[in-house]
């Protein structure tokens, strides 16, 4: 039998088949996957082939086969810092929720999760949730923010999960596709996912007043069918995000903007830290390129990842 992975707990996988049916499914014995060091063998989106077995009157499934997948999301495992853990697989794309405060997403978190996005070709929608909530300084910091991220490419909308305010646009985007939604604890995923389909009733957990940061809600990654025709990953919060092992010479071609302007430096294999004639940085000092995203450039080559290594996904 072939089905779609909806649920993962660590050792028990809850699989869809193709017939509608959802059955209890684990692993038979242990599974390795070709070039693949991961701390999780099989992820919420995977495609499986799987046969049923009844134990004490009770049938459960054995997946013995992964079918081969589009894409993958995939970050550095806290523990293991060899290993790595996949978040999802075969998505269509990914709404990364963003707040300016309560709790604050910062510019070199949103860009390590772009450039992963980049690397498995996955369309990445910024949602700057809350905007009900901030007054005008801060209204002004997000259209600064989703101006510099529009200049890239990205597409960039401002919702309000509680009032409803362009839900509307992302249930549009929704669509026929397989959706992931991610970002900090806090951010107002579960709130995000209730709005768009009241009839699910996720739980949500207010921000902790004494860290400004939220509480975790969602452990495990689940997928959701939802009434409109679309598919939903919903996915625990994510504190940090440990980029998984690229080469320096192709970190730079998963930022756009570096990209477009690689074949302006000297030299072919430019880095673009002090290379004479490099298109990169004399587009930063011109500011065409923003500081920021130099910056979070800079942290991922020398491997600054340390500290944003600590998160839910490694209670798992």
């Amino acid at each position: 039998m072939t089905g779609l992975v909806y649920k993962s707990t660590g050792s028990w996988y809850t699989v869809k088949a193709l017939n509608g049916k959802f059955h209890e499914c684990r692993i038979k014995g242990k599974f390795r996957l070709k070039g693949i060091k991961s701390t999780n063998p099989i992820a919420v989106g995977d495609y499986v082939e799987f046969e049923l077995e009844t134990k004490n009157n009770e049938e459960t499934g054995i997946i013995n086969r992964i079918q081969d997948r589009k894409n993958y999301i995939v970050r550095k495992s806290v523990n293991l810092s060899k290993q790595t853990h996949i978040i999802a697989s075969n998505i269509d794309q990914v709404f990364l929720l963003v707040t300016i405060n309560n709790p604050p997403t910062f510019t070199s978190f949103i860009d390590r999760f772009l450039i992963t996005a980049e690397a498995y070709s996955i369309k990445t929608v910024l949602l700057f949730n809350k905007i009900d909530t901030y007054d005008e300084d801060t209204l002004l910091e997000v259209k600064l923010l989703a101006a510099l991220y529009r200049k890239i490419g990205y597409e960039c909308i401002g919702i309000s999960a509680k009032t409803g305010k362009n839900i509307d646009k992302v249930k549009t985007l929704m669509k026929d596709k397989v959706s992931m939604f991610t970002g900090h604890s806090g951010v107002g995923k579960s709130t995000l996912i209730n709005t768009i389909e009241p009839g699910l009733d996720l739980k949500t957990k207010e921000i902790s007043e004494q860290h400004r940061q939220g509480q975790h809600t969602t452990t495990f990654a689940e997928m959701f069918d939802l009434s409109f025709g679309a598919k939903i990953i919903d996915t625990p919060g994510i504190k940090g995000f440990g980029v998984v092992d690229m080469d320096k010479e192709e970190v730079g071609d998963y930022f756009p903007e570096f990209f477009q302007l690689k074949q302006h430096c000297k030299f072919n294999n430019c880095l673009h830290l002090k290379e004479p004639k490099c298109a990169v940085k004399k587009a930063l000092e011109n500011g065409d390129i923003a500081f920021s995203r130099y910056r979070s450039y800079l942290q991922i080559l020398e491997g600054e990842d340390e500290h944003f290594r600590t998160d839910n996904f490694d209670n798992e």
